[in-house]
Protein backbone atom coordinates (compact mmCIF):
# COMPACT_ATOMS: atom_id res chain seq x y z
CA UNK A 1 0.00 0.00 0.00
CA UNK A 2 2.68 2.45 0.81
CA UNK A 3 4.29 2.19 -2.77
CA UNK A 4 0.79 2.11 -4.16
CA UNK A 5 0.29 5.59 -2.58
CA UNK A 6 3.90 6.91 -3.20
CA UNK A 7 3.26 5.69 -6.96
CA UNK A 8 -0.28 7.99 -7.06
CA UNK A 9 0.95 10.82 -5.08
CA UNK A 10 3.81 11.43 -7.71
CA UNK A 11 1.78 10.66 -10.71
CA UNK A 12 -0.74 13.62 -9.47
CA UNK A 13 2.41 15.36 -8.85
CA UNK A 14 3.18 15.15 -12.44
CA UNK A 15 0.32 15.72 -13.79
CA UNK A 16 -1.43 18.52 -11.87
CA UNK A 17 -4.94 18.35 -14.30
CA UNK A 18 -5.56 15.18 -13.51
CA UNK A 19 -7.73 15.25 -9.97
CA UNK A 20 -9.80 17.78 -11.55
CA UNK A 21 -10.97 15.61 -14.70
CA UNK A 22 -10.94 12.69 -12.67
CA UNK A 23 -13.39 14.06 -9.42
CA UNK A 24 -15.17 15.89 -12.72
CA UNK A 25 -16.77 12.69 -14.69
CA UNK A 26 -19.70 11.17 -14.03
CA UNK A 27 -18.43 8.30 -15.33
CA UNK A 28 -14.78 7.48 -14.57
CA UNK A 29 -12.20 6.00 -17.40
CA UNK A 30 -10.91 2.33 -17.30
CA UNK A 31 -7.52 3.17 -15.89
CA UNK A 32 -9.31 5.14 -12.96
CA UNK A 33 -11.39 2.02 -12.17
CA UNK A 34 -8.16 -0.42 -12.66
CA UNK A 35 -6.74 1.82 -9.86
CA UNK A 36 -9.63 2.02 -7.21
CA UNK A 37 -9.93 -2.28 -8.06
CA UNK A 38 -6.26 -3.04 -7.41
CA UNK A 39 -6.01 -0.87 -4.12
CA UNK A 40 -8.96 -2.60 -2.86
CA UNK A 41 -8.12 -6.28 -3.90
CA UNK A 42 -4.38 -5.06 -2.18
CA UNK A 43 -6.09 -4.01 1.06
CA UNK A 44 -8.08 -7.40 0.63
CA UNK A 45 -5.47 -9.77 -0.03
CA UNK A 46 -3.51 -8.04 2.54
CA UNK A 47 -6.35 -9.19 5.33
CA UNK A 48 -8.91 -6.64 5.61
CA UNK A 49 -12.37 -7.78 5.11
CA UNK A 50 -14.50 -5.46 2.90
CA UNK A 51 -16.24 -2.99 5.68
CA UNK A 52 -12.07 -2.51 7.13
CA UNK A 53 -11.26 -2.27 2.97
CA UNK A 54 -13.49 0.63 2.82
CA UNK A 55 -12.68 2.29 5.94
CA UNK A 56 -8.67 1.86 4.33
CA UNK A 57 -9.63 3.19 1.39
CA UNK A 58 -11.43 6.12 2.33
CA UNK A 59 -8.56 7.37 4.38
CA UNK A 60 -5.40 6.54 2.16
CA UNK A 61 -7.56 7.85 -1.05
CA UNK A 62 -8.39 11.26 0.60
CA UNK A 63 -5.27 11.42 2.66
CA UNK A 64 -3.52 10.76 -0.62
CA UNK A 65 -5.49 13.02 -2.89
CA UNK A 66 -5.77 15.77 0.02
CA UNK A 67 -2.38 16.23 0.12
CA UNK A 68 -1.73 16.70 -3.70
CA UNK A 69 -4.01 19.26 -3.61
CA UNK A 70 -2.80 20.98 -0.82
CA UNK A 71 0.73 20.78 -2.45
CA UNK A 72 -0.66 21.69 -5.48
CA UNK A 73 -2.18 25.03 -4.09
CA UNK A 74 0.72 25.83 -1.74
CA UNK A 75 1.99 29.44 -3.05
CA UNK A 76 5.74 28.32 -2.34
CA UNK A 77 8.40 26.05 -3.63
CA UNK A 78 11.30 26.93 -1.68
CA UNK A 79 12.45 27.83 1.90
CA UNK A 80 13.25 31.02 0.53
CA UNK A 81 9.47 30.99 -0.83
CA UNK A 82 8.46 29.89 2.72
CA UNK A 83 9.98 33.22 3.71
CA UNK A 84 8.88 35.99 1.88
CA UNK A 85 5.00 34.03 1.98
CA UNK A 86 5.14 34.04 5.79
CA UNK A 87 6.71 37.87 6.58
CA UNK A 88 4.11 38.96 4.19
CA UNK A 89 1.50 37.00 5.76
CA UNK A 90 2.42 38.23 9.49
CA UNK A 91 3.14 41.48 8.68
CA UNK A 92 0.01 43.04 8.65
CA UNK A 93 -0.24 41.29 12.66
CA UNK A 94 1.15 42.85 15.58
CA UNK A 95 4.44 40.80 16.71
CA UNK A 96 2.90 37.75 18.92
CA UNK A 97 -0.61 37.43 17.72
CA UNK A 98 0.07 34.20 16.16
CA UNK A 99 2.95 32.68 18.02
CA UNK A 100 2.66 29.41 17.47
CA UNK A 101 2.34 29.65 13.91
CA UNK A 102 5.28 31.68 13.62
CA UNK A 103 7.47 29.57 15.56
CA UNK A 104 6.43 26.59 13.56
CA UNK A 105 7.61 29.02 10.33
CA UNK A 106 11.02 29.93 11.78
CA UNK A 107 11.69 26.85 13.70
CA UNK A 108 10.90 24.02 11.44
CA UNK A 109 9.73 25.50 7.90
CA UNK A 110 12.26 28.17 7.39
CA UNK A 111 15.08 25.33 8.50
CA UNK A 112 17.67 24.31 5.79
CA UNK A 113 15.70 21.52 3.84
CA UNK A 114 12.69 21.80 4.72
CA UNK A 115 10.27 20.94 2.17
CA UNK A 116 6.30 20.07 2.63
CA UNK A 117 6.37 17.40 0.53
CA UNK A 118 8.13 15.73 2.85
CA UNK A 119 5.48 15.39 5.05
CA UNK A 120 3.53 12.95 3.05
CA UNK A 121 5.59 10.15 3.81
CA UNK A 122 5.45 10.74 7.67
CA UNK A 123 1.41 11.16 7.51
CA UNK A 124 1.08 7.55 5.04
CA UNK A 125 3.41 5.90 7.74
CA UNK A 126 0.97 6.63 10.65
CA UNK A 127 -1.82 5.90 8.83
CA UNK A 128 -0.44 2.54 7.62
CA UNK A 129 0.43 2.01 11.13
CA UNK A 130 -2.98 2.37 12.45
CA UNK A 131 -4.58 0.33 9.52
CA UNK A 132 -2.33 -2.35 10.21
CA UNK A 133 -2.87 -2.32 14.19
CA UNK A 134 -6.93 -2.08 13.36
CA UNK A 135 -6.46 -5.04 11.05
CA UNK A 136 -4.38 -7.11 13.78
CA UNK A 137 -6.08 -5.66 16.93
CA UNK A 138 -4.58 -6.83 20.26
Amino acid sequence: MRERALSLRDVLARHRWAIGLMESRRNPGAANLRHHDAVIGSLRAGGFDMAMAAHAYSLLDGYIYGFALTKMNLPFDTTTDIAEMAESMLEPFPVGEYPNLAAFITEHAMKPGYDFADEFEYGLDVILDGLERARNPA
